[in-house]
């Protein structure tokens, strides 16, 4: 403990990267409890694996290699492929998740072409495109910092504010229309919210294992309550610990990678989650062993009589 405080007075990486890592960590599972109790967390997945193709085309086209550009084009392609997503939900047979399935294969397919055509560019080599795949949290710097807390913090504010619109349309979607509230509206509010942490993301966890970032921590949380509030703070509460740890693990062994080793800890809370909360496995089986004894003991008294 001594040593990692020591770590974060002294050191300026290691403080960015746990800072950085820890506030996605939080963001991330707040958004993605959402997206969890819509039946959407493959939403996550479609936006984080076209967003490639955005970050490819926008250095294609600038032949730039700054950070906020790449972000850009990502941001671009993430709400083209949202876009798409309905739109091919509502105007054909194609079911949601089928739709997610279509957008997300077509782009990142897209995406891993660009990236390979890229590779003969002279340049492109330097510009580092390829840590967009797995993520690389060391190349975060101070600025990068500044925009998760920007985006994190306009993010929250956007859940507070529509708090109760958000749980209405995902609880009682009918109920919301004689409210007046259309839901229509708070789901493509949602979906963008889910489009622009993705995008503040991939430097940290990449486009394959962001949306795990956005899952987990909601999925855990889920086993403890089923109330939204205490779900969507159990849900931060993870998120935040396990993009801490994470980074502090990685920091240690620099050959372990930060955003794996993010999810995997992450999993280990959904483990502990599934085991021993009270709709846990050990809980289940307990109270179906105490059930089972009484009537036993029923059983027993009535024979004797």
């Amino acid at each position: 403990m001594a040593e990692i405080l020591k770590l974060f007075s002294n050191s300026y990486t290691f403080k960015v990267v746990t800072l950085g890592c820890t506030l996605l960590g939080i963001v991330s599972a707040i958004i993605g409890t959402f997206a969890v109790l819509k039946k959407e967390s493959l939403l996550g997945d479609g936006i984080s694996h076209a967003s490639l193709a955005g970050i490819c085309l926008a250095f294609l086209i600038t032949r730039k290699k700054e950070l906020y550009i790449l972000l850009l084009g990502a941001l671009i392609i993430g709400l083209l492929c949202i876009f798409l997503i309905h739109y091919t939900q509502l105007k054909s047979k194609v079911k949601f998740d089928s739709a997610i399935a279509l957008m997300l294969s077509t782009f990142f397919g897209l995406g891993l072409v660009l990236l390979t055509y890229l590779k003969k560019i002279s340049g492109a080599k330097k510009a580092g495109l390829n840590r967009f795949i797995f993520g690389q949290a060391s190349t975060l710097v101070v600025k990068d910092i500044y925009l998760i807390i920007a985006v994190g913090l306009i993010l929250i504010i956007l859940v507070i504010l529509f708090w109760k619109e958000i749980k209405i349309s995902i609880f009682q979607a009918d109920y919301a229309k004689t409210l007046g509230i259309d839901s229509g509206k708070i789901n493509f509010l949602v979906s963008t919210m889910i489009v622009i942490n993705v995008i503040i993301g991939i430097q940290i966890a990449g486009v394959i294992l962001m949306t795990a970032m956005l899952v987990i921590p909601p999925v855990a949380a889920k086993q403890w309550s089923k109330k939204l509030s205490i779900v969507t703070l159990l849900s931060a509460i993870i998120g935040g610990i396990s993009g801490a740890m994470g980074s502090i693990i990685s920091t240690f062994d620099a050959t372990l990678p930060t955003g794996p080793l993010i999810i995997l800890i992450s999993g280990i809370f959904v483990l502990i989650s599934f085991l021993f909360s009270k709709k846990g496995i050990i809980a289940r089986n307990y109270r179906i062993y105490i059930r089972n004894k009484k009537l036993r003991l029923q059983e027993n008294k009535g024979d004797n009589k």
